[in-house]
Order: structure tokens, then sequence, then C-alpha cells
């Protein structure tokens, strides 16, 4: 191929990767719209369309009916049926749900689990419920990539689990055991960093471009950044870990132990309404309902210790929307204004004066939405390249 065929070949891909982008995070968009957007003229728009529908990975649709002058543009959004597996494995359970291009979620289940999850059990439950699917929900879908949000640091360069303090996992290769058992494609990552993606791109810190995320689970607290628009990883992919971060003597006043997530604990919620398990909604159902006083102390107790955390972040960081999931969101909505003003009380003044605090818009779904943005990546990067290199199975063959 020349260099000029190559240049063209190269801006082709680029435009198709954009468009197909465009459908998935902006989408439904209509024709006009992506014109306007991209700058490229009505009939390239129509080629890259076309050409997006042919690898069926968007769909046209005829525009809603509308009093207006003119031919009505018609509206290109991705396809539902181009999904990928998310997987969520906690200390209490293992999520696993299948998202859509369209960022549907046509499935989604909670294994509950009476022990800690191993690797291989992870492993063994995602091939399961793969196959069942396929043969069920997922059987005229197109499965193309899984992706896992782990709660620990996961080395970038290569999915490696290097340690889920909660789930006692070191170093494992969870991304390679996956692909290995599925034959797909498999991204992993932290669930925070994976958290503060998601609601970055569809929820709470849309089009924000300074981000502080705090993602409160099962196994603790962990967090994502987003600076000038962009995840910030660190060098190895391990940044974010405010869970880590020493407070003051905890509540026992023991001082080897006072970390942020041992003191701001879902466990102790839990253990405060007499509950031995919860998904979040049944926990924030059950704590907006009490009455008991040691409920709401402790309540509290977290909320203070948290305003604290956020000021030294506000502090150091500077960001114009902290973003608050899990059981954070629940500590957070009992009052909002008053969490951002002891927050602002405690930072610098000019750190703070611009801050606003907001609860994950996605809400559970939030780290499912985010292993599956890891695991459409190659795919919205180049349709083309990802489709050629992506392995052929049959919907009924078996991991």
């Amino acid at each position: 191929m020349s260099d000029a065929n190559g240049q063209v070949e190269g801006v082709r891909q680029r435009n198709l990767a954009r468009v197909l982008r465009l459908a998935h995070v902006d989408g439904p968009v209509s024709r006009a719209a992506l014109t306007e957007t991209t700058g490229l003229n009505r009939s390239t728009i129509a080629d890259l369309v076309g050409e997006l529908g042919g690898l069926g990975l968007i769909e046209e649709r005829a525009p809603a009916a509308v009093k207006r002058v003119g031919r009505p543009s018609p509206i290109v959004a991705a396809r539902g049926d181009v999904v990928a597996i998310a997987v969520n494995p906690e200390v209490d359970a293992v999520t696993i749900a299948a998202v859509g291009l369209d960022r549907s979620i046509p499935v989604r289940e909670r294994v509950d689990m009476d022990h800690l999850v191993r690797p291989d059990e992870t492993v063994r439950i995602i091939a399961d419920r793969l196959t069942a699917w396929r043969a069920g929900v997922l059987a005229d879908a197109r499965v193309v990539a899984i992706g896992v949000a782990v709660p620990g640091l996961v080395r970038a360069s290569d999915g490696l689990v290097r340690n889920t303090p909660h789930l006692g996992w070191v170093d494992v290769p969870l991304r390679d055991d996956i692909a290995w058992a599925t034959g797909l494609p498999v991204a992993v990552d932290n669930d925070a960093t994976l958290g503060v993606l998601a609601e970055h791109l569809f929820g709470a810190a849309r089009d924000v471009d300074h981000v502080v995320y705090l993602n409160g689970g099962a196994s603790g607290i962990g967090g994502g950044l987003i600076v000038h628009g962009m995840p910030v990883a660190g060098a190895a992919g391990y940044a974010g870990e405010f869970g880590q971060n020493r407070v003051a003597a905890g509540a026992d006043g023991r001082t080897d132990r006072a970390v942020l997530e041992d003191e701001v604990s879902r466990a102790r919620l839990l253990d405060a309404v007499g509950l031995a398990s919860a998904d979040e909604p049944t926990l924030a159902a059950v704590l907006a309902e009490s009455t008991r006083p040691v409920v709401a102390a402790e309540v509290e107790r977290q909320r203070r210790i948290l305003t604290t955390a956020l000021a030294n972040a506000v502090n150091v960081l500077n960001p114009a929307v902290v973003v608050l999931g899990g059981f954070l969101a629940t500590i957070a909505e009992r009052d909002i204004p008053g969490l951002e003003d002891a927050v602002r009380a405690q930072a610098m003044p000019a750190n703070g004066e611009d801050l606003t605090i907001r609860t994950a818009v996605l809400a559970e779904d939030r780290l499912l939405v985010g292993a599956a943005e890891a695991a459409f990546a190659d795919l919205l990067r180049d349709p083309l390249a990802f489709l050629a290199s992506a392995p052929v199975r049959s919907h009924d063959s078996a991991p």
C-alpha cells in the first residue's frame, strides 16, 4: 500500500471510530447532528454510517414525526445486540451482566457467596453464565469482549491483579485466565477507576474535566480521578486508593488500623442496622427507614470522617465535582448541601469555593457500565481492526 493510500485508509478508520463512539456515547443521534459534530460532509457521514451498519455495529431508524420544513434526518443508534459481559467480584457476591453497545443491560445477575470467592470460581461463574446466556437471553447477540471491575490493585500493562486485600487475591493473571476459559478479549481494571469512567461518560460527571470519584463497596473505598478530561491511573495503574489514606484514631482509639475504609465502612453500617449482608438498594432503604439512635449516630460519625477525607482531596486535587458511589452516596444523600458546606469549612477557601458534590447517577450499574466500557475500548478505538482479529464463535459453543 502506498503512503497516500495508507493515509487515506488511516483517515477512514479514524472517522469510522469517531462516528461509532458518538453513536455509543451520545446516541441515538441524527445524521445531521453527526455532520455538524464531526465537520464531515453529508455524503461522507452516509458512507461511514452505511459501513458501520454493514459491520453490524449501528442501525438507522426513522426519525420521529416533527413539524418542520425539509426532509428529516435518519437516527443513528449503536446496536443493543452487540454486547460486552461486565463483571464485579466482591466479598459477598459476584455481579455479572451483559451491557449493550447502546448502553442497555438486557440481563444482570448477582451470585451471592457465603465465602470469599476465589479467582478460579470467578472465572467459572463467568464461563458458566456466558454459556447459559448464549443459549438463552443472548442467543441472538454478538458478545465481543469481557470487562472486569476488581476491588483492588490491577497492573495496567497486563491486567495482573496485584492485590485485593479483602478478597485475598495476590498476583492473579485474571485477564489471561478468563480469556483462556471464554475465548474472548478481556479487560481488567480497578473498580473505582472504571466507576469514574462510567460517571464521566454517562453520569454525574459528564462533561466535567476535573473529577474526584470515591466508590464505597463491600471491599472498602476506592477512588478514581479525571484531570483535564482524562482518566489518571498513575505510573502502573494504582492511583486513587483513597480508602488507604490515614485518618485520625479510630472509634476505638486505635491508630494502627485508622485508614479511611476502616472507619467509613459498609460493614459498620450493616452492623448498625443488624444485617449480615445486603445489596446497595436494600442497605440504603434500611438506613433511610431506621429511627434507631445508634444508626443515626453511626451515619453521622462516618459523615464526619468522610468530610475530612474529602477536604484533603479537594486541597490536593482541586476538583470541580466530587462524585460519591455505593454506600458513600447513601451517607451523602441525607444532606448533600450540608456535606458540601462541611467540606468547604475544612478545605482551603479557594479550592472549595466552586466545589459540587454529587452522587453517582448510574447507581448500582456504575461499575458494570465502566467494566463494559473497558471491554468495548478496542472496538471503539478501531472497529475494523477489532472485528478482523475477533475470534469467531457460534452462540452455542461451550467456553
